[in-house]
């Protein structure tokens, strides 16, 4: 073997070693700094301001409107004025300048339009319980996400355990095949098998530390750290399943909590929403008007010199729309609109169940799954110490004890993919029947 491969394993080992003495962070310790400064969540809470500031009874237009204006005018005339008298001389005059200055504030108040604007007011606060659900998915979805890489960078990490184990007892076998060919009870060919596996369980540790440092730097970039060099230490050391899930308390709290549902629900609300306020073409309207404004004029030629006005004004306006061919089209598709909101929320709720089955059977298989490849474990460590025990005395080939390596080696690969694939099939059932949060506390 390479001296540079003998450091790099060293080097892996020595790694693990260091981490284990660093402080760990806890899966809601991670979560709760994610879901701080992660930029999505960010972007997602201001789109949720955005909706809450936009809710108002000024933005439904219940509030009246007044605008203050002021304006001047001037004009400058030439002209000849020819009496009908004969002999009269004709008066001139030259640049005659007249000015006016207009100012005051006007008040627009619409009363009453049926019912329009209370139907648009509702639709705001609507918009933003929506845009509440829609923040809530978000953060259920980075917390489900979170959580099944927190536990892929804790497989990943088991992983490269279970590899330096297997470098470690490479290393040991080929000591004992290099002290065997000394003394010439071994072949060569037996000492290059065992470089050979060594350098292959070497190998497979670095490309398995690779996916260690990936899984690291996606943790990292999902809490947005950018130390993403630094060393990550969890508090877990292993994958635990939670075996005490329910069905049916698991559909009753999907029913009850799903954001899907909710927001399912919302739109429904608002599709019925849009309904009246079409409906709302089938009332009068009531507008109020007023105002108050002061006006002066000054006349350069007139027998008064200027003139002040000033005053009020005000009325109300009653109307009623006769005829707007677009009314029947519209109130038709609002309807259909209503009807099919209905049936999405009915079809989430079918496709949410299904969802739930599929993932308690799985659920379910990888229980028993998990069970099984515990046992096969045991078996393949008797097997292997059986093997180890009969290879030193010298009653197995190399090839035989490195088939009980590898067997062992399998049998605990798989013991932690059937574990991380049961915490995916719990994390995903919580997030569905919107438990999710659990992983916070």
């Amino acid at each position: 073997m390479k001296i540079r491969e003998i450091i790099t394993v060293s080097a892996l080992l020595l790694t693990l070693s260091a981490a284990a003495q660093e402080e760990s962070r806890t899966l809601s310790e991670c979560l709760e700094t994610g879901l701080e400064n992660n930029y999505s969540l960010r972007i997602v809470r201001n789109r949720e301001k955005t909706a809450e500031n936009n809710t108002g009874w000024a933005n439904a237009g219940m509030l009246p409107t007044a605008t203050a204006t002021a304006s001047y005018s001037g004009t400058l005339d030439n002209s000849d004025i020819e009496p009908r008298e004969s002999g009269a001389s004709t008066v001139s005059q030259r640049n005659v300048t007249d000015h006016t200055l207009r100012a005051g504030v006007d008040l627009q108040w619409l009363i009453f339009d049926g019912f329009k604007m209370q139907a648009s007011y509702r639709r705001l606060k609507e918009l933003h319980l929506q845009s509440q659900t829609q923040t809530r998915i978000a953060v259920e979805n980075y917390i489900a996400n979170f959580t099944a890489e927190y536990y892929n960078f804790i497989l990943q990490r088991l992983r490269l355990r279970n590899l330096s184990y297997a470098v470690k007892l490479s290393r040991e076998r080929l000591r004992i095949v290099q002290d065997r060919y000394i003394i010439g009870n071994n072949s060569r060919l037996d000492l290059l098998q065992a470089q050979v596996d060594f350098n292959a369980d070497s190998a497979q540790s670095v490309k398995q530390y690779e996916l260690l440092l990936t899984s690291r730097i996606h943790l990292r970039e999902l809490m947005a750290e950018r130390n993403m060099d630094e060393r990550f230490v969890v508090a877990d050391t292993a994958i635990y399943v939670d075996n005490q899930l329910d069905f049916d308390t698991l559909w009753q709290a999907t029913l009850a909590n799903n954001a899907e549902i909710i927001l399912a629900a919302q739109n429904k609300t608002l599709a019925a929403l849009d309904l009246k306020s079409i409906q709302s073409r089938d009332y009068p309207y009531l507008r109020l008007n007023a105002g108050y404004g002061y006006t002066y004029t000054r006349y350069d030629v007139n027998t008064t010199l200027n003139r002040s006005d000033w005053g009020a004004d005000f009325g109300i306006s009653v109307g009623f729309n006769l005829f707007d061919g677009k009314r029947s089209r519209q109130r038709k598709n609002a309807k259909l609109a209503v009807v099919n909101a209905e049936y999405e929320q009915q079809e989430i709720e079918l496709s949410l169940y299904a969802d739930l089955n599929t993932l308690w059977q799985s659920y379910q298989n990888n229980k028993r799954l998990l069970a099984l490849e515990r046992q096969n474990v045991v078996a393949a460590r008797e097997n292997y110490d059986i093997a180890y025990e009969r290879y030193l005395l010298g009653n197995l080939s190399g090839i035989e004890m490195r088939e009980a390596q590898m067997s062992l080696l399998d049998a605990e690969d798989r013991i932690l993919v059937a574990e991380y694939n049961t915490k995916l099939c719990e994390i995903s059932l919580l997030q569905i029947s919107g438990n999710i949060g659990a992983y916070l506390e």
